[in-house]
């Protein structure tokens, strides 16, 4: 098997292990970095993305989960960022917390990441896999939104990220 045809596994496998964001440390009067701007408009692999984890949601009946502009654009900052740093990562969740809790009345925040696939049935058949990452697109939650981001090689980085009001 080419190991190219291995990658979207061994990443899913290297996400795994971060499935604890939420317990980050951070002091409690950390500085909010995330500046909320407008996010860019829905890609169709962001809205097959959407559609798909409602799909899931809705066949094992829990509620379908309502798109959030500001979920949308806090996601795209880290999508961006991973892009920019070229590492899938959690890095800086608690001032993506911190700054849903603050601009869109948050209770709860959880995010799911990923790299390399290059599609919609691919990356949300690889979170659903994934017994962390299938608990938060199962997970109590009010809203959610995707960014979904390109590097200059042509591949995929994804940011995914569920809150509850």
């Amino acid at each position: 098997m080419k190991v190219s045809a291995l990658m979207p596994f061994m990443a899913i496998v290297a996400l795994l292990n971060l499935t604890s964001c939420s317990t980050e440390s951070f002091p409690e009067d950390a500085i909010d970095s995330i500046t909320i701007q407008n996010p860019p408009a829905a890609k169709q692999i962001e809205i097959e993305i959407m559609e798909l984890i409602n799909q899931h949601r809705l066949e094992i009946g829990l509620s379908p989960l309502n798109h959030h502009d500001t979920v949308k654009a806090v996601a795209f900052t880290h999508t961006d960022y991973m892009i920019e740093v070229d590492n899938v990562s959690h890095d800086n969740f608690y001032q993506r917390k911190q700054s849903l809790q603050s601009h869109a009345d948050a209770n709860l925040v959880s995010e799911n990441v990923a790299y390399g696939f290059n599609s919609a049935e691919s990356v949300v058949a690889a979170w659903l896999n994934s017994d962390s990452h299938k608990g938060n697109i199962e997970g109590n939650y009010t809203d959610f939104d995707i960014s979904a981001e390109q590097n200059d090689a042509g591949k995929w980085y994804f940011t995914n990220i569920f809150i509850k009001r």
